[in-house]
Formats: C-alpha cells, sequence, structure tokens
C-alpha cells in the first residue's frame, strides 16, 4: 500500500503546491462539455453572451461559465449545478441537461420553457433541487421523475402541466418540499404521497383536483413531518375529518375556495402550532368550537364566504399566503 508522510513543513508546502497544480490542470469531464455546449446552442443570446470560451468549468484565465458550478472528481471536473434563471430562455426544455449526471442542483425558474419535462430526467439520480416554476411548461409530469431518489426540492408551480399528479412522486424519500401550484392538474391528489417522512410542505392549490380530504390522509400515520398543506382554489368537497388532528407539525392549512361541508371538528384546535387556518369560501356551517380562539399559535382564521351560524368571527386580518424565495429554503 502506498502511504505519503509529511514530515517537514517544506515537504506539506510541496503538497498542497501539487495538489493545487492537479487540481488547476483537472480537464472537464468530455460529456459535461458537449452537453453545456449543447444547451448553449440552444439557449438565447442573454445567456450565450455570458457563456465564453468552449470549457463551462473554465479555462485558463477564462472563468467558469456563469450559472455553472463544479467540482473535482477524480482526475477531471465535473458540472454540479446549473442555475439559468430569470433570463427570458425561450423554447423547449433543454434535453441536453440529462447528460450532466452529476447535477445536484438544476435552476431554471423564470423563464418561458415549453413543451414538456422528457423523460430522461430520470437519469439525473443525484439531483437535489429541481426547479422549473414560472414556465410554459406542459404536458404530464413524466413518471421517471418518481427515480430522483435524493431529491429533496421540487418546485414546478406556475406552468400548465396536466393530467393526474403521479403516484412516482411517492418514491421520493428525501423530499421536503412540494410545489405543484397553479397548474391543470386533475383527479385526486395521491394519497401515497403521505408515506413521505421528511415532505414538509405540499402545494396543490390553484388547480383542478377533486375528491376529499379523508381519501388523502387514509394511510395510518401519513405526513409525519408535514408542517404546511395547501390545497386550496380546486373542487375538493367532503368534511374536515377529525383524522387531521393527527398530523401534529401542521402550522398552515389552506383550503379556501373549493366545495367543502360540514362542520368544524373541536380536535383540529388541539394541532399544537397551527398558525394559519383557511375555511373561506366553501359551505361549512355550524359554529367554530371555543378552543380555536384560545390556541396559542393560532393568528388567522378566515372564514367568509360560509354558511356558519351568526356571532362566528375570524381571527387575524386575512392576507395571500405566499412564501417569498427566502422561505423555500433551498
Amino acid at each position: 500500500m502506498f502511504r505519503l508522510r509529511v514530515s517537514t513543513p517544506f515537504s506539506l508546502v510541496i503538497l498542497l503546491l501539487f495538489l493545487l497544480n492537479v487540481a488547476v490542470h483537472c480537464k472537464t469531464l468530455k460529456r459535461d462539455v458537449k452537453a453545456l455546449n449543447e444547451i448553449k446552442a440552444s439557449l438565447g443570446w442573454r445567456v450565450v453572451y455570458a457563456w465564453v470560451g468552449d470549457d463551462p468549468c473554465g479555462d485558463g484565465d477564462l472563468p467558469a461559465w456563469s450559472g455553472v458550478t463544479c467540482s473535482t472528481q477524480g482526475d477531471y471536473r465535473v458540472v454540479t449545478e446549473l442555475e439559468v434563471y430569470a433570463v427570458s430562455i425561450v423554447g423547449p426544455f433543454p434535453t441536453a441537461v440529462t447528460n450532466l449526471l452529476d447535477l445536484t442542483r438544476l435552476d431554471l425558474h423564470n423563464n418561458k420553457l415549453t413543451g414538456p419535462i422528457p423523460p430522461q430526467i430520470g437519469r439525473l439520480k443525484r439531483l437535489r433541487i429541481l426547479n422549473l416554476r414560472w414556465n410554459k411548461l406542459q404536458d404530464v409530469i413524466p413518471p421517471e421523475i418518481g427515480e430522483l431518489k435524493r431529491l429533496t426540492h421540487l418546485y414546478l408551480s406556475f406552468n400548465s402541466f396536466k393530467g393526474e399528479i403521479p403516484r412516482e412522486l411517492a418514491n421520493l424519500p428525501e423530499l421536503q418540499y412540494l410545489h405543484l401550484h397553479q397548474n391543470r392538474f386533475i383527479g385526486r391528489i395521491p394519497a401515497e404521497l403521505g408515506t413521505l417522512q421528511k415532505l414538509r410542505h405540499l402545494d396543490v392549490g390553484d388547480n383542478h383536483l377533486v375528491g376529499t380530504i379523508r381519501e388523502l390522509i387514509r394511510i395510518e400515520g401519513c405526513f409525519p413531518a408535514l408542517r404546511n398543506l395547501y390545497l386550496n382554489n380546486n373542487y375538493l368537497t367532503g368534511g374536515l375529518p377529525a383524522q387531521l388532528a393527527n398530523l401534529t407539525n401542521l402550522e398552515i392549512l389552506h383550503l379556501s375556495y373549493n366545495k367543502m361541508s360540514g362542520i368544524v371538528p373541536p380536535g383540529l384546535a388541539h394541532i399544537p402550532k397551527l398558525t394559519y387556518l383557511y375555511l373561506d369560501h366553501n359551505q361549512f356551517s355550524g359554529r367554530i368550537p371555543d378552543a380555536f380562539y384560545k390556541h396559542p399559535y393560532l393568528k388567522e382564521l378566515y372564514i367568509e364566504g360560509n354558511a356558519f351560524k351568526p356571532g362566528v368571527n375570524p381571527i387575524g386580518i386575512h392576507k395571500v399566503l405566499e412564501l417569498a424565495d427566502s422561505d423555500m429554503l433551498f
């Protein structure tokens, strides 16, 4: 076995210079150079203008391309992050991205990408963050997205995706944030999502979803880490099941603008850190249990547009709940 022994400060300096020389002269993996240059050829002038040279990781006096992060693996450099957002990229999703097999972060949000997410997205096995919100992407979410086992953040809001929310999303054991807000999804929300042990934020608001909350939480022990649940602006029916109180980490429950009915069960007031409860513009009736008005954390209870009995009062001043980018914990 080869062992390197550093016995003097001078030897240590020589070793550091050697390692630095190796790092500086590492070549970028040809696969990644080819993929980024294909992407460069397909993108708009704003990106191309900032991408100088042939090597995306930098070459000689040329720095790495803007939005491209590389790291050294063995004798080569590989692309690990690609962040090209808010630069008005027009056209289909650049399929060459799926050849960057060492990507951990892909952020193309706030552009004008169209068409579907290619099924080849499933090749990015190391991906942790996928942010495609605020584009014009269409079609169904490919089931291959369920192959991204390391994914923690998935942002697909503000597009035109259609079809049903794929059950394959329940195959992502590390997923913490799932944003599907304002698309054209139909059908029921897969109850299998409740098996995601680390899911903290689920937003499927502003779609065309149907079904009941009872169906969504039917799996015993579901959503153990969930803090924020946005189901607003859909076509959900049925009542508020008492089993909702089992989601003990829940802080935001946003049910506005659905077709739900029935009474508000008193057990919901025992969710320890419930902070925002939006029930407005449904068909709820009866009274709000007194325990809600004594809840130590509840800041807003919005009830407008229901059939509650006279004398039922809201809590707080209603405002639109939207997470800022800083709250998304990239």
